[in-house]
Formats: structure tokens, sequence, C-alpha cells
């Protein structure tokens, strides 16, 4: 009898497994994408599987497989599309009037937001806007996901190439797609933001430590910040971001201190090893961390969730990190840069995991 009781244990969880979805939540949610993003980044779709599908997209057509069956099929997501090459002053105002456009057309009075690497600026930014423009906060949930909150040494790397920053935005420009050849991209605009000091002699006050006193982490704007970091071993991470490291900086980017004290361009210091599980290839560990730190817990025969790591306290000044929310392993995706956005090779499983997502802000929007 007990032998028989374990094929049924095993097809009642895959059972469960298949017919979990993420509970719909109350607000729709707003994805923002990063730097030299778009629709597409690399040639693939941003915010979407290895296929291109968008993770916010509910199965709710007859019949309909290309979607995420794993949120519920009343989930209301919705994309922004902004300058892939511009300050996140300029790049937060166009995703909040995008933003309010999207509330118009669907009747919402609030949203949650997701933004990944600079969309993580972004939607800081965007906040800020609604609520001085609304008079009240408008954003529940506000998510970051591999955002450079406190710099990234590869933006100072380019910027000091100096004559030579030209021709290396525009390689990336062709690289990472067409569309950034819009009328309003400015690629040393979009470098200085992501440097963490204001960057020298140029007359303009740039730089994420400005920006985080400009726009903080402040309950009038969202209810609820949170962040997802991520990082892998140089070895591992993406083949574009493999040549980064290689051809440009390999970030040491798990050591503490407050400012940038090793002058690399990012708040923190390096603790000697460029090579161990420090950054995903643009972003060191010590840079992400906003608000609270979450943790993605993958369920092999059952659905996939994200909850709250308690132990890492709570980051509200984003200028002031403690040396375990720089330097701390807890929690951290083992995925690259852009694992995590849908750009193959990997094994991560978007579609599962932007289902977590959606379910945690569902608990808290």
């Amino acid at each position: 009898m007990k032998k028989n009781l374990v094929p049924l244990f095993v097809m009642v969880c895959l059972a469960g497994s298949l017919s979990a979805r993420a509970a719909r939540t109350t607000f729709p949610v707003v994805f923002a994408h990063g730097m030299a993003g778009f629709d597409d980044i690399l040639g693939y779709a941003y915010w979407g599987d290895d296929y291109g599908v968008f993770v916010g997209d509910p199965c709710d057509e007859f019949l309909e497989v290309t979607c995420n069956n794993n949120i519920d099929t009343g989930q209301r997501a919705h994309q922004t599309a902004t300058y892939p090459f511009q300050s996140s002053t300029v790049r937060g105002l166009d995703v909040a009037n995008q933003i309010e456009s999207y509330m118009a057309t669907v009747g919402a009075t609030q949203v949650n937001l997701v933004g990944h690497s600079q969309g993580g600026f972004d939607i800081r930014r965007a906040a800020r806007i609604l609520f001085e423009r609304r008079g009240r906060q408008v954003v529940r949930v506000l998510i970051s996901i591999s955002s450079p909150h406190r710099g990234s040494p590869v933006a100072k790397h380019v910027l000091n190439l100096g004559a030579g920053v030209t021709s290396v935005i525009n390689a990336l420009a062709r690289m990472f797609g067409n569309v950034v050849y819009r009328p309003g991209n400015d690629g040393f605009a979009a470098a200085k933001q992501l440097v963490y000091d204001d960057w020298p002699n140029d007359g303009i006050q740039t730089g994420a430590k400005l920006f985080n006193q400009q726009n903080p982490v402040d309950s009038r704007y969202a209810a609820r910040y949170a962040s997802l970091i991520t990082a892998q071993n140089g070895l591992s991470v993406n083949p574009a971001l493999y040549l980064v490291v290689e051809g440009f900086h390999n970030i040491d980017g798990d050591g503490y201190c407050v400012d940038d004290c090793d002058g690399d361009g990012a708040a923190g210091r390096g603790n000697g090893n460029r090579t161990d599980l420090d950054d995903d290839g643009l972003v060191g560990i010590n840079s992400q961390q906003m608000g609270h730190r979450l943790r993605y817990n993958v369920c092999t025969l059952c659905f996939d969730s994200i909850t709250t790591d308690t132990s890492l306290g709570y980051l509200g000044n984003l200028n002031a990190p403690s040396s375990s929310e720089m330097t701390s392993l807890a929690s951290v995706i083992n995925q690259d840069h852009l694992d995590v956005i849908g750009v193959p090779p990997d094994t991560f499983d978007e579609m599962e995991f932007y289902g977590a997502l959606i379910d945690y802000i569902a608990y808290w929007d």
C-alpha cells in the first residue's frame, strides 16, 4: 500500500504545480526596462522568456499558448519603452507620462512598478513625479532587479575612455538595436547617471549619489520598496557580458565602504578578488539592495515563491547602506544581468520567476 502512495503523491504534487498560479494583483504591474533596452535588447524581447513571450501576458484567450500560464488570467501588466540612452531624470519623466496614460486607459488609480537595471532608477523618479502631480501616493509596490543604485564601475570605465567614449556608445547602440537612434538619446548622460559621484568639470551635477538624494526611498512615493540582487562567477555570465568583462572592466563588487572609496565609479570597495560571486557582469552586489532584499525560492514540484529576507534589514537611505547590505551573498540570485530579462543562453525560468514576483506584489498591494 505504501508503495502505491508514492506515485499518487508525485501526481498530486505535479497537479498542484501545474494548476498553481500567482494571485492577481489589485493594481496593474508596469515594467520598466534598463539602459540599451526598448522593446528588445540584443535582438531578444525585453521582459520575455527565451522565445520572446512577455512575462506579464496572461493566458486569457481561447487555446492561447504564447503566454505566461503562471499568472492569473485576469492579471493586468504593461511595458514602458523609453530612451535607451539617457539620464534617469529624463527617462523617469517619460516613464511617468507613459504610466499615467496607461492608468487612464485601464481606469487604474494606482500601479505597481518593476524596473530592471537603470529601470530601477527610472521607476523611483516616476513614483516621485506621480506623487507630486496627484498629491497622493500612486505606487503601491516598487521593485528593482539588478539595479546599480550606488553606481557601476563599467559606466565609469566607459567615461574614462574620454574621446573614445562616443565610438564605444555608438558601438553599443549598434549592438543593442537600431531603436537607440531615436531622437533624444544621450549616451554621455546615461553613463554619467550610473557613476556614483558627480562627473567632474562638466558644469552639470549628475551621478547616482545625487539622484538618490533627489529621488529617495520614501513612503509618500511608494508603499513598499524591495529589490532582487543578481550575481554570477565571471566565467559563467552571458557571452555578451563576458566580452564586457574581458574587454572593458571586471567588477570587484562586494567590499564595504559607504562612498566610492576606491574610485571605481560605484560606492563601496572591492575585497581584492574580481572572480568571485560579487557581480552580475555589469553591477556589483554592493550596489543593488534597495528597501527590502527579496529571496527567490525555487520549488521543483510546486510553484516558486519570492519572500522578504528579513535578515538583511531595510535599506531606506540608499547612500548609507550597512556592511551586510553591501557584502552579503544572502538571497543573491545566481544569474547574470541579462538572464533575468530573457536573453539566452540561460537555464532561468523567466515565466515562473515573474509569476512568483507578481504573486509577491499581490500580497502587498
